[in-house]
């Protein structure tokens, strides 16, 4: 690709202008060749001279040659009836539960439904402190989990199978052994702990056992957030946001909207201030950070930095709050006096600041946020401290090094590992490895054999979350009692169940071990009341952490100084499958991953300039050496990337994990050092060892360049910031001429303006028109919308979507009923990321609908676009009439036959088969399971009363569905805003899926710089 193009052409450009891909700036021919049709790969079959006619007489032919044995069957199953029918179960209507899921250091609530026993689908606990009825990508995978095929299923002795009985046994003969000897050659080893019961149960065994080591351990983990506040405050305390008082926010290489224990919250919270007219005012990100994340998207100002530069940039800009002279160091700020202009904007927002700091910057970052928040006075408005809500924090680096250790000097006989995967995740430097093969007793407990569970003597499958009792504290100390909604599949067991087999207590249950922690705490005689308000809600009233004072912070030294010249790596956490322990889950393999898109694999992102120099192209791997390691990595040209910066995600190269997982990307673990833990300085990267064909789906289902994403800033006039009719221009014509953004959609349409001119016939049944029953419509706030993609995996939880696989996402066969584009904008210097859910359009002139030959795609009486499954021939003429490229064909029988993943699918919902057309349906299970509740009761369905499954999850409520034809529903107050707008509506489609504006909130000081 010639990047100097691809400049001039920027260069030459006026107005505003967003593109999806460097490709398509450069306008090789390649990319020309790629958005000549929707599927490139099979454009030979298009091109076939057969006309439509002939093509239908072929096709019927050969249907009626074939008939039924060409058909595909689904698999015979043995259906077997209740013996006797549970108490208050109605076949066919789902129950839901309150839970939690322990993830990230904490527990997430959530509500799960259940169908005839069968956990099918996960949502967002509306009382939950932590969710507030919304979930991720990965909460809402979970489900998936339980069913998984390659899960461990029993106990292994050497791989070999063998007994619980007999793994007993040998457990019970070396704690004999150990008991004799106080414990002192026992360690467990387990992963960050916030369960009450888990605690206590360890606390006693320690007890017991004197001279017992209990070890903690997870790759992504809060040890710099501790050891910033020991430096700050001379104590571990833990910071809680609360970013819906807050006017201004700065992120110190936070992405604080996607990663962490309150990461769903600090979601809700923040866009629940985007709002540019809502009563507190529209608040202010700005976001400093080495790669494009979440967070940095929705900044209203985002400077790409060196990972190593933001202490720097953090003490800058607390001199600056503090009145001195930044002095706006060398390539700390974008312009001189940036700096200044930011802290002013602090200043002036006082305690209604907050400042974050992200998991892998240093001590010294975290403590001087807390001197930054004492300086603004942030405490006791946007900010408390706490108590740490692990029960014992440790410093887990230290802790795992102390354990190896150990096991090297011959100091450990039993290591019991609750958990975890320290063979592959450990810091290589620790030698975890090597180290474990000198332990004579050797026991993993995991949901997966995985390449822990290799080395040890003794694998013990363990039960899911769903599958078992437990209880988890929020991020704000809040408890949620874990409760299961499924006997085990297999012979796993809960953690709680094997801690009590070490304590000598093989035969208590996990029910047991949790009611034992809070009668402790309540008392036996308020224990049923408490038990049973706590299961029903999914919190623990009266658990909140409150508050503490830990004084006066006192400002760190300074730390390394001057950072290193030359290249720098930053690893994260990967957005969909972690620090690896969800390598093996297909939805969240399939999701594409915010900003890049990218699916099965996971690539070293570096900024055009820095790949320039590099002589590389996305696609080339590279070999990065550091002082000790080397590692082949694909390299992925992305806009945003801070310049000598190689950004690259953890939780691929697993080498032993499942089918899904082995295979799949490379091993960032194997350059993470103890005391490197997230930037790793002195790398050296050289191109020329080969390519690896990298997957994304941003160029699929293009819809030709259009102009589809509207911003604009919050203190203007509301303006047309762009306009789909203008699509070779900028639209900033529409901007100068004052036309609003609805002016040449709805509006003129309720005027007799073109908007009435349609070459579709009107259809006498749709309840628009006649303004009687239902008209359900949706409309998508741009301005909130994260792109996190939790709305793509709800779907798919929801609505039956499966997964093809690399090979078909490459050729552009994903099934994903709601897709995520994204946008690049270069604006002053800056490049900003812009996000667009689309999903089905269920337009009122439905191109799809009369180029059907066999009536398949059908206008429902409210407004749906129907699709009759048993009548799609496959023709895929609806898809190619979609001007939005949001219909899906089955190529091929992409559903798993796997019996256990059956078990998750929806029973409302059909299993679509190979030759099938299809899409988004708005959820219409959902709308008849509400109608059906509401005429039960003899009355209208009330306004939110059904929501779509995206709705449901979305951590922002950036979706909203409702009844068109209620004046006072949300969607018909939401479309008479003046930001409302259609995508393509010059078309006069008169789609029912409509967006809102995206505005920006940009600080006039720095807009004036």
């Amino acid at each position: 690709m010639d990047l100097q193009l691809v400049r001039d052409r920027l260069a030459g450009k006026r107005g505003r202008d967003y593109w999806q891909a460097l490709d398509q700036l450069a306008e090789e021919e390649p990319f020309r060749e790629w958005v000549r049709g929707e599927w490139p790969s099979v454009a030979e079959g298009f091109l076939d001279p057969v006309g439509r006619r002939g093509f239908l007489k072929t096709m019927g032919a050969s249907l009626a040659l074939a008939g039924l044995g060409a058909c595909t069957r689904q698999p015979r199953e043995a259906i077997l009836p209740y013996a006797r029918d549970p108490e208050d179960m109605i076949p066919g209507r789902p129950e839901y539960f309150a839970t939690s899921i322990p993830l990230m250091g904490a527990g997430l609530g959530v509500l799960v439904e259940s169908h005839m026993g069968r956990p099918t689908k996960i949502e967002g606990n509306p009382d939950h402190p932590s969710s507030l009825g919304a979930a991720d990508a990965i909460a809402q995978a979970a489900v998936l989990d339980l069913y998984d095929p390659d899960r461990s299923q029993v106990v292994l002795r050497a791989g070999r199978i063998d007994s619980m009985s007999n793994f007993l046994g040998d457990l019970r003969q070396q704690l004999d052994v150990q008991r004799s000897k106080g414990g002192i050659g026992l360690r467990v080893l387990t992963g960050t702990v916030t369960s009450p019961t888990l605690a206590r149960q360890l606390r006693e065994l320690r007890a017991e056992l004197p001279q017992m080591k209990w070890h903690q351990w997870e790759p992504v983990n809060r040890d710099a957030a501790r050891a910033g506040a020991l430096a700050a405050f001379g104590r571990d305390v833990a910071t809680r946001y609360d970013l819906s008082r807050a006017d201004v926010v700065v992120a110190l290489d936070a992405d604080f909207l996607a990663v962490g224990p309150a990461r769903v919250r600090h979601a809700r919270d923040f866009a629940a201030r985007r709002d540019r007219d809502g009563e507190a005012g529209m608040n202010r990100l700005y976001a400093v950070e080495p790669r494009p994340t979440v967070t940095g998207a929705q900044a209203d100002h985002r400077v790409p930095l060196r990972a190593s530069r933001v202490p720097a940039f953090a003490r800058a800009l607390l001199a600056a709050v503090r009145g001195a002279d930044a002095g706006d160091l060398a390539g700390l700020g974008p312009k001189p006096g940036w700096i200044a202009a930011l802290a002013r904007d602090l200043r002036r927002a006082g305690p209604r600041a907050a400042v974050l700091a992200g998991e892998g910057q240093p001590p010294e970052v975290h403590a001087l946020v807390h001197v930054l928040h004492a300086e603004l006075g942030s405490v006791g408005t946007t900010v408390e401290l706490t108590d740490p809500v692990e029960p014992e924090p440790v410093d887990q680096a230290a802790s795992v090094r102390e354990l190896c250790d150990d096991m090297r000097a011959g100091a450990v006989e039993v290591l019991v590992m609750l958990g975890g995967n320290p063979v592959y995740d450990a810091p290589y430097d620790v030698g975890f490895e090597a180290a474990l093969d000198r332990v004579p007793f050797r026991v993993h407990w995991g949901l997966q054999e995985d390449e822990t569970s290799q080395r040890c003597h003794w694998h013990v499958p363990a039960a899911h979350f769903l599958e078992a009792w437990s209880d988890a504290r929020a991020h704000d100390g809040t408890v949620g009692i874990v409760q299961p909604l499924i006997a085990p599949l297999y012979a796993g067991i809960s953690d709680h169940e094997m801690v009590a087999a070490l304590a000598g207590r093989p035969g208590v249950t996990g029910y047991e071990l949790v009611r034992e922690t809070w009668a402790a705490e309540v008392g036996d005689a308020e224990l049923e009341l408490w038990w049973q308000r706590a299961l029903h809600d999914g919190v623990a009233a009266g658990t909140r952490l409150d508050p503490v004072d830990p004084g006066a912070p006192r400002e760190p030294g300074a730390g390394q100084g001057v950072a290193p010249e030359g290249l720098e790596l930053v690893l994260y956490p990967d957005p969909t499958v972690w620090d690896g322990r969800f390598a093996n889950n297909g939805w969240l393999q399939e999701c594409p991953k915010p900003i890049t898109l990218q699916t099965w694999d996971n690539a070293a992102l570096v900024a055009p300039a820095t790949a320039e120099r590099l002589g590389v192209e996305t696609g080339d791997v590279v070999r990065l050496r550091t002082t000790e390691r080397l590692l082949d990595v694909p390299v992925m040209v992305v806009p945003g990337v801070a310049g000598d910066v190689l950004a690259l995600s953890l939780g691929y190269g697993r080498r032993h994990a499942g089918r899904l997982a082995e295979g799949a990307g490379v091993d960032a673990f194997q350059l993470r050092a103890a005391d490197a833990a997230w930037v790793v300085p002195g790398v050296e990267a050289r191109a020329g060892h080969g390519r690896r064909k990298l997957v994304t789906t941003q160029d699929h289902h293009s819809m030709e360049g259009r102009d589809l994403v509207r911003v604009q800033p919050a203190a203007a006039p509301l303006v047309a910031a762009r306009h789909g009719a203008d699509e070779h221009g900028s639209g900033d014509a529409h901007a100068a001429e004052g036309h609003a953004p609805g002016e040449h959609g709805a509006a003129a349409e309720a005027a007799g303006g073109h908007g009435d001119t349609s070459i579709y016939p009107p259809h006498p049944l749709d309840n628009r028109a006649t303004g009687e029953g239902y008209a359900w419509g949706m409309v998508i706030d741009l301005n909130a919308c994260l792109g996190c993609n939790a709305c793509q995996v709800a779907c798919q939880s929801e609505n039956n979507v499966p997964v093809v696989g690399r090979e078909e996402v490459a050729l552009g066969r994903e099934m994903h009923w709601i897709r995520v584009d994204r946008y690049f904008e270069e604006q002053e210097g800056e490049t900003r990321v812009l996000n667009q859910p689309v999903p089905c359009m269920h337009c009122e002139n439905a191109p799809c609908e009369v180029v059907c030959p066999v009536g398949a795609t059908v206008h429902g009486p409210e407004g749906l676009n129907e699709m009759v499954y048993n009548r799609c021939v496959g023709t895929r003429y609806c898809s190619n009439n979609c001007p939005y490229k949001v219909r899906r064909f089955n190529f091929y029988r992409y559903v798993d036959d796997e019996p256990s993943v059956a078990l998750q699918r929806n029973p409302d919902v059909t299993v679509r088969t190979r030759g099938v057309m299809e899409k988004c349906t708005y959820c219409v299970q959902r709308i008849n399971q509400g109608r059906i509740g509401a005429k039960r009761e003899d009355r209208e369905l009330r306004d939110g009363e059904v929501q779509t499954a995206c709705q449901a999850t979305c951590p922002a409520s950036a979706i909203h569905f409702g009844d068109l034809n209620d004046p006072g529903s949300r969607v018909s107050r939401l479309r008479e805003r003046p930001e409302h707008y259609a995508i393509l509506e010059e078309l006069n489609t008169k789609p029912r899926t409509t967006y809102l504006a995206r505005f920006t909130n940009r600080n006039p000081e720095i807009e004036a710089l």
